[in-house]
């Protein structure tokens, strides 16, 4: 188990948009829509990332009616190994451009959220839920 436990992150972790994704949650659980907004992907290309990601243990999912939530996994049984790996990560590149960058983007994701709604995050509204509003060509 701990071997192949080992390798589902190693795995998860071997692309960009999924490091991004894990450093992104570091701080804050996002709705798919924040996530990929701020990954400028498709919903499709996110939802891919996210499951496998999940398949890793190294997030974890929350419903919440129509809407999934993200943050970190601190629940599974091979929860030491995904905090290494996500403390590995931080250390080698939290201050590096691309994760200043996304974590800006993320900020400004969040102010406008808050600006048009009042509220921390996603709202259970379908309008809220929207790539429309998530959308970066309005925040950068």
């Amino acid at each position: 188990m701990p071997f192949m436990n080992f390798m589902n992150i190693t795995r998860a972790m071997s692309d960009e948009n999924r490091v991004r994704i894990l450093m992104a949650l570091r701080h804050h659980q996002f709705c798919v829509c924040q996530i990929t907004a701020f990954l400028d992907l498709s919903p499709s290309t996110t939802s891919k990332h996210l499951s496998i990601l999940r398949q890793a243990r190294l997030i974890e999912g929350r419903k919440d009616g129509k809407w999934l939530y993200y943050r970190l996994s601190d629940s599974s049984e091979s929860y030491e190994m995904a905090r290494q790996a996500i403390e590995w990560i931080e250390r080698s590149i939290g201050d590096c451009s691309v994760i200043r960058k996304d974590d800006d983007r993320i900020r400004k994701i969040l102010e406008s959220e808050r600006e048009m709604y009042g509220v921390d995050g996603c709202d259970v509204s379908d309008e809220f839920h929207s790539l429309a509003v998530h959308s970066l060509e309005s925040v950068d």
